[in-house]
């Protein structure tokens, strides 16, 4: 089933059942009128909506035709928003750049973030920037919404409340992490509104490439029109979503809708630094980690952040080359243009 939030003119949009190729929808705000509303009563209405989504592809359900521009990010806010950083490769080139020592501790427990919620925007929304030398960069991710978690659930538990996936950019202000990391109090300004893909799935969508805790499919990452990034997200995760889940659930309970995130997707290449997609690697999943690799091995970054006007795309495509999640697409706009 795929599900997404249509604008409608309030805050959180209406929910829809949307055909598994993306071309059609149904509104379904008769069973749940937002997809928060869908997700507090998920044993309830999922049956519903499931039957929705087989008249939709059986033609029994009136359709009308679904238009991705026309998507807010299906939960348009959240009560929870807790990013991880599975892929600890991400991790080591980032410490490796700036002659830091990883600590053993970052290969066994995650490192994660809670991340403000209360306005994700759209995934053909663009990504509005004062400034160009606050290091405006994307993050291409996966992440899943859950139901209720209880506090100190175990990793099994956290499997079962994975109820939905979504692709995700989590943008980042490189500019700006260093000041605030510095002060020993996280990150908040350099971490703006997050943007998710124009559909969230369930898994039983995903057939073979879900294995219950790690999504094993390239993320393709386009910058400015050309390929620039394309690693598997199944690949190099150390920790998967319900290590993650069980994490964020220590000393807390998680509420249906929290959105749980991977963090960058990264691979590496025969042991060590990943290549750029022209080279024949899997190339990268945001600007900072082909700049701690330019650092690394040349001692100076030489790839930009994004510009004004520059356009990033964020998609996963099947074996037969049709999206999923449809795509994430925003170009960098100065306020007021």
């Amino acid at each position: 089933m795929k599900l997404a939030t249509l604008k409608n003119g309030t805050r959180d949009g209406h929910l829809v059942v949307v055909s598994q190729d993306l071309t059609r929808c149904s509104d379904v705000s008769h069973i749940a009128p937002t997809m928060q509303a869908a997700l507090d009563a998920w044993e309830d209405v999922r049956g519903r909506l499931e039957r929705v989504a087989i008249g939709v592809e059986t033609g029994s359900q009136p359709t009308e035709r679904f238009h991705e521009h026309d998507a807010m990010s299906p939960l348009p806010r959240a009560y929870q928003w807790a990013d991880g950083s599975a892929y600890v490769n991400h991790v080591e080139l980032v410490r490796r750049a700036r002659g830091a020592e990883m600590p053993d501790s970052f290969w066994t427990d995650p490192l994660m973030y809670q991340g403000g919620s209360d306005s994700f925007l759209g995934p053909r929304d663009p990504i509005v920037m004062g400034d160009e030398a606050w290091g405006i960069d994307f993050e291409g991710e996966v992440s899943v919404i859950v139901s209720d978690v209880p506090m100190g659930a175990s990793v099994d538990q956290a499997r079962d409340a994975i109820q939905l996936v979504m692709l995700v950019n989590d943008v980042s202000l490189r500019g700006l992490i260093p000041g605030e990391l510095a002060k020993g109090f996280g990150f908040f300004q350099s971490k703006p509104s997050s943007a998710f893909s124009p559909v969230a799935v369930t898994p039983d969508e995903l057939g073979d490439a879900w294995d219950g805790g790690k999504l094993s499919m390239p993320l393709l990452v386009e910058f400015n029109g050309k390929p620039f990034g394309r690693a598997d997200a199944g690949v190099d995760m150390t920790f998967d979503f319900p290590q993650l889940i069980a994490h964020a659930a220590k000393t807390r309970p998680l509420g249906a809708g929290a959105v749980i995130g991977s963090g960058t997707v990264s691979n590496k290449l025969d042991g060590g630094p990943g290549k750029p997609v022209e080279e024949g690697g899997a190339g990268y999943s945001c600007i900072a980690e082909i700049r701690m690799i330019e650092t690394i091995e040349g001692g100076a970054a030489t790839t930009r952040f994004m510009r004004f006007g520059d356009t990033v795309r964020i998609e996963m495509k099947d074996a037969a080359g049709h999206s999923i999640f449809g795509a994430i697409e925003q170009t960098v706009e100065q306020p007021g243009s």
